[in-house]
């Protein structure tokens, strides 16, 4: 019984080894954060949800959502991490999730993108696009 134990114990060690995930606790993030492809890539390792919004200064439907966005990351910090990529800082990143028209908001669930909004949308369907994911 105790070799079943230990194989088990070994086997969790290793899943965590394989997921990249910290065994100390992630930080709670209550505003977006702005991000490239290597915090991107550890937000998607420390967090189970991500919201990135994809956007540049000069897009007016994307300044209109900021201050949504700003609210949300309050009303669910610890429930959701929010990211803002500018397209024109990081282009390699926008074309890698073929970003077309902005702003974009892509959730994403353990790394995976799960749910997509194009254009400026009011507060109450990003939250629903959230809630249908927590």
């Amino acid at each position: 019984m105790s070799e079943d134990n230990e194989l088990e114990r070994i086997k969790q060690k290793k899943l965590k080894e394989l997921l990249g995930r910290p065994s100390k606790k992630a930080e709670i993030l209550d505003k977006p954060v702005a991000v490239d492809e290597e915090k991107l890539r550890k937000l998607f390792a420390n967090y189970r949800l991500v919201l990135v919004d994809f956007w540049a200064a000069w897009c007016g439907p994307c300044l209109m959502i900021a201050p949504i966005i700003e609210e949300l990351a309050k009303e669910y910090a610890g429930k959701v991490v929010f990211a803002k990529v500018d397209v024109d800082r990081n282009r390699r990143l926008a074309s890698k999730f073929e970003i077309m028209s902005i702003p974009t908001l892509i959730l994403f669930k353990d790394g995976k993108p799960v749910d997509m909004m194009i254009g400026a949308y009011p507060k109450p369907a990003i939250e629903e696009m959230i809630k249908k994911h927590l």
